[in-house]
């Protein structure tokens, strides 16, 4: 199995500022975990957006690009031309990084309109995705929980991965959020596991959300075990946001690579 890390772990502290144009040490801290990949944000990459210095760095660390988190409102029946220009610019970077996943996220905005904007929603994801789609990306959407989120809930769900254009994009089961959404993580992955071609990790306690992998009440090890049974070949992307991963999302990094080789993976069978 493919583990790879998400940077919204360093994102946490100051919304990104503190870190600011430091993915070369993002990547590097990944290698020291022992993770094979990395997913970084699209408008957070700083020199690093740069395809060839970006390859340069993976290569350096013996690292690939398992995808773009690529973050927007979408709070419109179509893309603005703001929206639409930044997805093409996401959409050729990953050209240059085949197989690397184009992992569509909505930035949180409120529940408002929640229909229309459920709908707003689809339709920019499957707009976007189809494009990539036609450059040669695949693409993934990843649903959120944040309370102002417009995919959190079971009906939210129903509602948004009944929508998503398969043909085009599959769904990443982010199973942190999914329980934080008051859904079982694994029953969810069942119902609609034709869409997986993304996974990402979070563990959960409720007090009041997010705990460092493995000291949570989420069961990473029978989720992992059901995608292993089912020969799941694609990534599965630790984005710990646990508290602890403001001010060390170093050290939470290298906690959750150890905790995978240690404790996770030798479960499995």
């Amino acid at each position: 199995m493919k583990f790879g890390n998400e940077c919204y772990t360093w994102f946490m502290k100051e919304s990104g500022k503190f870190w600011n144009n430091q993915l070369d040490h993002m990547i590097e801290v990944t290698a020291q975990a022992g993770m094979t990949g990395i997913e970084p944000i699209h408008s957070w990459m700083g020199d690093l957006s740069d395809p060839e210095k970006l390859k340069d760095s993976l290569q350096s660390h013996g690292i690939e690009l398992a995808a773009i988190a690529f973050v927007q409102d979408w709070n419109q029946p179509e893309e603005t031309d703001q929206e639409k220009q930044e997805a093409q610019e996401t959409i050729e970077l990953l050209k240059h990084f085949p197989g690397a996943v184009l992992c569509t996220v909505q930035m949180p905005t409120g529940r408002h309109d929640l229909k229309q904007r459920r709908k707003n929603l689809v339709a920019n994801v499957n707009a976007v995705s189809r494009r990539a789609t036609e450059a040669g990306v695949p693409c993934s959407f990843h649903p959120n929980s944040p309370e102002t989120s417009t995919n959190r809930t079971e009906e939210d769900y129903t509602v948004i991965l009944e929508g998503l254009d398969a043909t085009v994009t599959g769904w990443t089961p982010d199973v942190g959020h999914i329980i934080n959404g008051g859904m079982d993580p694994l029953k969810k992955m069942k119902q609609y596991s034709e869409l997986i071609n993304h996974v990402h990790y979070k563990d959960w306690d409720g007090q009041p959300e997010f705990a460092l992998m493995g000291e949570g009440k989420v069961d990473l090890t029978g989720i992992t075990q059901w995608l292993h049974d089912q020969d799941y070949k694609g990534w599965i992307i630790c984005e710990d946001e646990a508290p602890q991963a403001v001010d060390d999302p170093d050290g939470v990094t290298i906690h959750d690579g150890q905790w995978i080789r240690e404790t996770l993976i030798p479960s499995i069978h």
